[in-house]
């Protein structure tokens, strides 16, 4: 006979009894939406918002894959979508790598009209492990068999989700759920049940981690609260790391969603504003250097057209230059050499051939609270 263990199988979501609103948890609300809505107008702020999109999808890739144990930095991503990643560990930055991909088809789909659903939620973990670590873990498939979290079997985990046979029944009951017209509460506290639903179903094999986060954005853009997804609380998580897993407990084992809804509250509001911070920040670096540039170049047209290339990606080749802007091999040359001079941009190879260049501040300010665990 097989050992016998317990599985956990959620309720059906809203949460029974219904969430308590105390004048403390309102104002929490409160400031959590105040500070999502700055974040989304922070598109009025950046002369391209898809730059600071471009930016913050890769930096979140970073972190949420750094929570499942990748060690790959955001410029080691930045160079392997170069194709020049020497020394960099291959499957580490290829998990990154699919995280980008997956993420980037959720926002086309939804873009197109597609619903979120579990059918995209599906097709985006496909991608997210379509090659590296995991891809033999049923990609793009609800799993079959049981997993568990913790532990060497069922018998001694930490934490047991739902059997198989139940997981087809659970994630349904979540879809109707993500597309219920009479839920009671807003999209934000939405966004913190999903996530916790989806963290306890653990519909996956593998990467339910990456897509339960993933879910949060895509629920607040997909409602309509964020114009862009641009809230990704992965940073938030990553440093909060044991209160996040020991209120996921107290969910389960006690119903307590209210102290879940503040810490998750709490980490809108937080990380929101950083959010809003770093954009006011680079927005200030790049009007700095270009009136560097200005000052400091006679004919600066030319150089302002490949920094400003540099503002859309931080790390490039001069091939790369050349094809996004038409200049010539040695025209595109020179004026990086401008940018060299000017300390604006840096050489990371140590090569005569094949170089890449970096921008330096504007890499150092992403790369913020992604070092390695």
């Amino acid at each position: 006979m097989g050992e016998r263990f317990a599985a956990f199988v959620p309720k059906p979501l809203p949460p029974e009894p219904p969430l308590e609103f105390t004048s403390a948890r309102q104002r929490l609300l409160e400031r959590a939406t105040l500070a999502l809505g700055r974040l989304d107008s922070v598109a009025l702020l950046l002369p391209d918002p898809d730059i600071f999109l471009y930016s913050y999808v890769r930096r979140e890739a970073v972190l949420s894959s750094q929570i499942e144990g990748t060690q790959s930095s955001l410029a080691e991503l930045l160079l392997f979508e170069l194709k020049e990643a020497p020394g960099v560990p291959f499957d580490d930055v290829v998990e990154v790598c699919n995280y980008v991909a997956a993420l980037n088809h959720g926002l086309r789909r939804l873009k197109g009209g597609f619903p979120l659903c579990n059918r995209l939620i599906r097709e985006m973990h496909g991608i997210l492990l379509s090659q590296g670590r995991g891809s033999e873990m049923s990609p793009g498939e609800f799993r079959r068999s049981q997993n568990w979290i913790g532990g060497t079997r069922p018998g001694n985990a930490y934490f047991v989700p739902p059997p198989p046979h139940l997981v087809e029944e659970c994630m349904a009951e979540l879809e109707r759920f993500l597309h219920d017209e009479n839920n009671p509460y807003p999209t934000l506290l939405k966004a913190a049940l999903v996530h916790v639903q989806f963290e306890t179903i653990h519909p996956f094999l593998d990467g339910n981690g990456r897509i339960g986060r993933l879910l949060i954005a895509f629920v607040l853009h997909h409602d309509g609260l964020l114009a862009q997804p641009l809230l990704y609380l992965s940073l938030y998580f990553k440093r909060h790391r044991s209160e996040y897993y020991a209120l996921l407990d107290l969910v389960r084992s006690e119903g307590d969603w209210e102290a879940w809804v503040d810490f998750f509250l709490e980490g809108v509001k937080e990380t929101a504003t950083n959010a809003v911070e770093t954009a006011h920040r680079l927005v200030h670096l790049f009007e700095e250097d270009e009136q560097r540039i200005r000052k400091s170049c006679r004919r600066a047209s030319t150089v302002l057209r490949v920094f400003r290339l540099f503002c859309e990606r931080p790390v490039m080749n001069l091939s790369q230059i050349c094809e996004r802007t038409g200049l010539s091999f040695p025209t595109a040359a020179k004026a990086v050499r401008v940018l060299e001079r000017g300390g604006i941009v840096r050489e990371i190879t140590g090569r005569r051939r094949k170089r890449i260049f970096s921008y330096q501040r504007y890499l150092k300010i992403l790369s913020e609270g992604t070092e390695p665990l």
